[in-house]
């Protein structure tokens, strides 16, 4: 069975998801739809494609994954479908594939759309994709092939000799606040050196933590997440709002000699 993940700004208010879902289904192909979320802030495709990249690899090689946010970015948007890492992507061409991958995917095909495309045939667009890919029809036939994408640059940490300098970049349901430091460039920049992790005026923590639970219930920490992501968090509380951290704030890690 072909597997199709969704992720939109859709919300779960409106029939917009359910919709989209139909539409695919309403194709004849028969697919397992999988929401990642549709709970995206309206037209954040930072946050689209920090959820998407971090939630594709669990999934098996063939996927489909659809991303609808911000479509229409612009008055002539473009939508392309992706091959990648044995995945496909398919998505506008708004910005989000440069979030989603650090490198030129392996195809990129651009849609083809009528000159008097509107939101009314988007649905239609994504579904006629999905159910070309499910057929197994070749993918070069998909579109016209492209190697042109929009460039959106992410926010990287700043390093230097005793230091990483990052920013804030998702905060979870429950509160977990997600830095853009991974544990190769922490330990890459640490060389196994203690640290101090500073943010806002509080105390630094100066420990990583293996779970939540190293840490008494109310007392924060710092650990690595399923994503191999730095995070800050509480035990059994909510880390941003108790210490007011919000995304885009910035953090120091020093390393001491």
């Amino acid at each position: 069975m072909q597997i199709v993940t969704l992720t939109s700004d859709f919300g779960t208010k409106d029939y917009y998801a359910a919709y989209l879902k139909g539409r695919i289904l309403s194709a004849g192909i028969p697919v397992t739809i999988v929401d990642v979320t549709h709970q995206i802030e309206a037209y954040n495709i930072v946050q689209a494609a920090y959820m998407l990249r971090n939630a594709y690899p669990a999934f098996p090689k063939g996927t489909i994954h659809l991303l609808s946010v911000n479509n229409f970015y612009d008055a002539n948007p473009r939508f392309l479908a992706v091959s990648h890492k044995g995945h496909y992507f398919i998505a506008a061409d708004n910005g989000v594939f440069a979030l989603l991958f650090d490198v030129l995917p392996e195809a990129m095909y651009e849609l083809r759309i009528d000159s008097d495309f509107t939101v009314h045939n988007l649905n239609e667009l994504f579904a006629n994709a999905i159910g070309h890919i499910s057929q197994h029809k070749p993918f070069s036939e998909i579109g016209r092939a492209t190697e042109k994408r929009m460039e959106r640059i992410s926010i990287q940490p700043v390093i230097g000799k005793n230091y990483i300098r990052g920013t804030v970049t998702h905060i979870d349901a429950f509160g977990n606040v997600i830095l853009n430091i991974d544990r190769s460039l922490f330990e890459r920049v640490g060389q196994g050196r203690g640290f101090e992790l500073y943010f806002k005026r509080f105390d630094p923590i100066c420990i990583v933590s293996d779970k939540y639970s190293d840490q008494s219930e109310g007392e924060i920490l710092c650990l690595f997440n399923s994503s191999g992501l730095l995070e800050i968090a509480v035990n059994s509380g909510q880390a941003a709002s108790l210490f007011s951290l919000s995304v885009d704030d910035t953090i120091q890690i020093d390393f001491l000699d």
